[in-house]
């Protein structure tokens, strides 16, 4: 048996996500973005294609890098305007019996007492097949417009993001006991008041005194999913995340990407083997290798040089538009991602201004594989082989045609090889994708805050003891 790969779809509840310009193809229907029926359609063939799930990216502000505006970002509606993630949730669930649904919330612009009550929600109403991508987000304009005035550090940001999801911990998995809420019409109780507890969490960033507003969910702490690939953000993630995505534009990147992610989730405790890694692609494909390289002709026609050029300069925090097309990308150390930085400056290859705009304006910051279903199999399987990735996180260039194509070309040819599942596995989203029980596993760090009451008790030891005025 060969080993299985796993697929994920990213997109966006917005005109085009990563491919700049392809919105104007004639098939291309992500202008729809508004339209639930878009959505249900587009979960059903992923669940026919037995998809992991959908994860659906998002961002709070606008890209303004370039040319120092946001001129080039509205024109070619790059990531703007977006609609909010969350609600998809339910109606994708009530189209789809499987397919996970991964949501991506900032832990900079939104309070995580109120976020943990919206998540919580969307896990009950998809009967626990939600996840939660955790990020810290990078643009500047996001900050500004909910009055924060400009972004914080990048390390600082992680160190929020840790308190963040340690409230969420806190409520989630040791406010309300297992067994809290009876619905004993007999005896008139539906909640049973000592079994549900206050948090008392007070920390450097957040005060969180209460009780969590929502009765566990089937899974509690929804899967978590996290993208950061600096060093703090791999130190994130390997302590916390579930489900890992990396951007990486050359097969060696992600290889060391991977083994390195792979040792510190093992040097924090965590199984490496019960982490799953996706690493982004975007798949052109058909019938035969000259139709597939046709359709890739066809979709470069539409690509956007300055939409391209807008998403780099937004994720990078540089401004490409300065620079000329045959200028050779530099380092350059920004407040926004740093592994885009530090995979496009510091990797094995030299980029143009030119080549970067081209390489990013389909799919974004992952390669493009073109090609028949044999050859792509063909990849696909020998990226899994060479880097120890466990799966791919596909977006699109034109949707929802990439989508489809991968779903009947790509899926049976692996299915066939032995290299995909035929089925899903029973249960919530973290059951689906691991095979053990509905929630986070004790080898993780939320563990430590099922017994909120022994948080409590340890924290309040912890505390430094304050000298009064006169001592």
């Amino acid at each position: 048996m060969a080993r299985q790969i796993r697929f994920n779809a990213f997109d966006m509840n917005c005109v085009g996500h990563q491919s700049p310009g392809l919105w104007a193809h004639p098939r291309d229907k992500s202008w729809k973005y508004k339209d639930l029926d878009y959505w249900q359609d587009l979960a059903r063939t992923l669940e026919q294609g037995i998809f992991d799930g959908i994860f659906i990216a998002d961002v709070i502000g606008y890209y303004d890098v370039y040319k120092g505006s946001n001129y080039h970002a509205i024109h070619q509606a790059a990531q703007i305007p977006v609609n909010d993630p969350l609600q998809l949730a339910a109606p994708i669930a009530l189209a789809t019996k499987h397919l996970g649904i991964g949501i991506t919330a900032s832990t900079s612009f939104e309070h995580p007492y109120t976020f943990a009550r919206r998540l919580a929600t969307a896990d009950h109403h998809t009967k626990g097949r939600v996840g939660w991508n955790i990020v810290t987000s990078y643009l500047e304009s996001g900050a500004k417009n909910v009055g924060q005035g400009g972004l914080r550090g990048h390390d600082n940001r992680y160190e929020v993001a840790s308190e963040y999801v340690e409230v969420l911990y806190k409520l989630f998995e040791g406010s309300w006991e297992e067994g809290a809420v009876l619905r004993d019409r007999e005896n008139r109780i539906f909640t049973d008041p000592s079994k549900v507890h206050e948090i008392a969490h007070k920390g450097k960033y957040f005060d969180v005194p209460g009780y969590h507003l929502s009765e566990p969910s089937p899974q509690r702490t929804p899967v978590l999913y996290q993208a950061g690939a600096s060093g703090p953000g791999k130190t994130f993630a390997a302590g916390h995340a579930e489900c890992i995505f990396v951007a990486a534009p050359t097969k060696s990147v992600l290889k060391g990407y991977v083994a390195e992610i792979r040792e510190r989730i093992a040097a924090a405790g965590r199984d490496p083997k019960k982490v799953f890694i996706y690493t982004l692609v975007t798949i052109i494909t058909d019938e035969t290798e000259e139709k597939a390289q046709a359709k890739f002709e066809e979709y470069k026609r539409y690509v956007s040089y300055d939409g391209s050029l807008t998403f780099m300069s937004g994720w990078s925090g540089i401004d490409f538009g300065q620079y000329a097309p045959t200028d050779v990308v530099e380092r350059i150390e920004t407040n926004a991602i740093h592994s885009f930085v530090e995979h496009i400056a510091g990797g094995d290859k030299s980029w143009t201004i030119d080549e970067l705009a081209q390489f990013g304006g389909i799919g974004g910051m992952g390669p493009v594989f073109v090609g028949a279903p044999e050859r792509i199999a063909d990849i696909l399987q020998e990226w899994v082989e060479d880097t120890d990735v466990d799966g791919f996180n596909i977006a699109y260039a034109v949707t929802p045609d990439s989508f489809e194509d991968v779903v009947g070309h790509i899926v049976p040819e692996l299915q066939k090889r032995g290299a995909y599942p035929t089925a899903y596995k029973p249960g919530t989203l973290r059951e689906k994708l691991f095979g053990d029980g509905p929630y986070l596993p004790k080898s993780h760090p939320a563990d430590g805050y099922r017994d909120i009451e022994a948080v409590k008790r340890r924290e309040a030891e912890q505390a430094p003891t304050l000298k009064s005025v006169n001592g």
